[in-house]
């Protein structure tokens, strides 16, 4: 090996070096305050006011540990019976629009119509559009159809503010799909609806799941829709709803409002870590070609 390759190989090792480095300490700002609201949510409210969470952290044997916060929230809080709202109004704001939105991309990306790219201009055109300028209108049709405060109404407000940016990322993957397999599957005599599910809907499980993250999170951390939609009545109100219950007006219960907001963690993070290896193969998905 000659002197300038051991140099450039020296290089490249250290860039290496520095790129680990660089990614740890990223890393580790990253976690640092999921770290703190972990470690809180099991400490006292005492110990809460009184102490930073990292003297816990570097002295555990000096704090007081419990568990007390959670079986608060869970219990007596109310929480539980919040975590089972959301769950009602995420899992249809998800499936309901995913299930159109792929129909539609569909129909844009490989049936041939008049009008098409208009239509698909103004879906395009309404992820810019901010949802709060939909919401007085919304609302008062949801009053005059007595839609306010009910499932269905928030399960359609999701949907309506949620299909554009799903028609076009799973535009975006579906029109990428090889045109040989479809001109094949016609010639054997398939209908348009037999090559959406039996290729379409296989092929595209990328996009689908990437979207599905998308759209699981947005719901589930929405506050602003389901105030407007759903109220803060016990019988219907989410999970973010009841957070806002717990913190109070100034933020006395603050070590309860840990434990509750890690609660609200964890399904959205076993949804990412169950699906991320399709999410940016999916939101990548047709933004280049060759």
């Amino acid at each position: 090996m000659t002197a300038k390759a051991a140099r450039r190989a020296e290089g490249s090792d250290r860039g290496g070096w520095l790129v680990r480095i660089a990614v740890f300490l990223i890393v580790a700002l990253w976690t640092l305050p999921s770290l703190g609201l972990l470690v809180n949510s099991f400490r006292t409210s005492v110990d809460s006011s009184s102490t930073g969470w990292w003297t816990s952290l570097f002295n555990p044997l000096a704090s007081e540990w419990t568990i007390d916060n959670y079986n608060r929230v869970l219990g007596s809080g109310g929480l539980f019976d919040a975590l089972i709202n959301s769950l009602m109004v995420t899992i249809p704001s998800v499936v309901i629009p995913i299930t159109l939105a792929a129909f539609a991309a569909y129909g844009f990306a490989w049936l041939k119509f008049r009008g098409r790219s208009l239509m698909f201009g103004v879906i395009v055109a309404l992820i810019v559009v901010p949802l709060q300028l939909a919401l007085v209108p919304l609302l008062k049709i949801y009053q005059s159809t007595e839609l306010t405060g009910s499932f269905l109404g928030i399960w359609l407000a999701h949907t309506g503010f949620g299909l554009p940016l799903a028609v076009f990322l799973l535009y975006n993957y579906i029109s990428q799909l090889p045109k040989d397999i479809f001109e094949s599957a016609f010639i054997d005599g398939a209908s348009p609806f037999t090559a959406f599910t039996r290729l379409v809907l296989p092929l595209s499980i990328p996009a689908l799941a990437s979207f599905a993250i998308l759209q699981f999170l947005w719901v589930w951390n929405d506050f602003l829709v389901a105030l407007v939609f759903l109220g803060t009545s016990s019988d219907v109100a989410v999970l973010t709803i009841e957070l806002a219950s717990i913190v109070g007006s100034r933020g006395e219960a603050f070590h309860l409002l840990t434990a509750a907001a890690f609660v609200s963690m964890l399904i959205p993070l076993i949804v990412f870590l169950s699906l991320q290896r399709f999410f940016v193969r999916g939101l990548l998905a047709g933004s280049v070609k060759g």
